[in-house]
């Protein structure tokens, strides 16, 4: 096992929204109430360590608020030691951003570097209580890593997807425990956003669904519920839009430029679609709308021609330095 030791810092994106007590109404007409957050961590969903499956940006961003806001050891499991090694980076320089905005004492700073550790070897996961998975998004990704769960893990872990668009249903068909099988779909950057969804697929126990509620809260997360259907409710809402803009610049009815400023400036976003989409990743949004197209069957969410010829041509936004805008010249083309 390697302690991390480094870590980046996110700038704030998304509207600050006054947390009130609200309810939602799921496809399945269950109500569920979200409650408020609270200054007051509380750990009494019984989880005395989580594993997370990915040590890129969402995972390594899960780990760390698992760590530093809910308190619990976490185990980050990567095959890719390059991606381990970007985890140590993203973690120290997050603490050292906390610490001057005096967040955080350098002490705390240390605890949390201490409750977190990273392995190459899936097996190492088995001490977790909570596992929760933050890899691509595909489908026969995510359904292999949870078959090999089910090699490593008891009946009693609750195993959790961070999808942002992919049944929970079909991912818990590759476990011998569909019932332990939930959706929890973190916002972009973690550290930052307060919403997480929570999507329970058809056999998830109303125990796995009570202990993912508990565990969000004390991560300080507010959380919505949503049917098992494609793209939830956020990104249902969102890729469309996302999509449209994409359009518009591809069809030259606007410049890149003229589709966020009116969308900022407008609609009081804090940011344009296509900044966003950059943001997210330009093969994030793609397959995101495949998965719309392919599950709902309507034209209506056939991914823009131009988001497909910018992922075939490597420019996935600001991961890659080119996507919309250009991150390395603050140039772009479609300007």
């Amino acid at each position: 096992m390697i302690h991390i030791k480094r870590n980046i810092f996110f700038g704030q994106v998304g509207i600050a929204l006054k947390n009130k007590n609200f309810s939602l109404l799921t496809k399945a007409h269950i109500h569920y109430s979200v409650p408020p957050l609270s200054d007051k961590i509380t750990n009494d969903h019984g989880i005395n360590q989580i594993g997370v499956i990915g040590a890129g940006q969402m995972g390594t961003g899960i780990a760390y608020v698992a760590a530093n806001v809910a308190k619990l050891p976490v185990k980050i499991f990567d095959l890719d030691p390059r991606k381990a090694d970007k985890a140590f980076s993203f973690i120290e320089r997050l603490l050292e951003k906390a610490i001057s905005k005096e967040r955080i004492t350098p002490d705390q700073a240390t605890d949390t570097k201490s409750r977190i550790e990273i392995s190459t070897s899936i097996s190492d996961l088995s001490s977790a209580d909570f596992i929760i998975e933050a890899v691509v998004e595909d489908m026969d990704t995510k359904r292999k890593i949870f078959s090999e769960l089910n090699l490593v893990t008891d009946e009693n872990t609750i195993l959790a997807s961070n999808t942002s668009s992919i049944g929970i249903t079909g991912i818990a068909a590759a476990t011998k425990k569909p019932d332990k099988v939930i959706g929890m779909h973190f916002m972009n950057p973690v550290p930052i956003m307060r919403l997480v969804e929570i999507i329970p697929g058809l056999i998830t126990s109303e125990h796995t669904l009570n202990v993912t509620k508990k565990l969000a809260r004390s991560m300080k997360k507010t959380y919505t519920i949503s049917g098992d259907a494609p793209g939830f409710i956020s990104n249902r809402l969102l890729m469309p839009y996302i999509n449209e803009a994409v359009i518009i610049l591809e069809q030259k009815v606007a410049r890149r430029d003229d589709i966020d400023t009116t969308m900022r400036l407008g609609t009081n976003t804090p940011m344009g679609p296509l900044a966003l989409a950059d943001l997210i990743g330009l093969d994030t949004c793609l397959s995101i709308m495949k998965v719309l197209h392919r599950e709902l069957g309507d034209s209506k969410y056939s991914p823009a021609v131009l988001l497909q010829k910018y992922v075939d041509a490597g420019w996935l936004g600001k991961k890659t330095g080119r996507g919309f805008y250009d991150y390395e010249e603050s140039q772009s083309y479609n300007k």
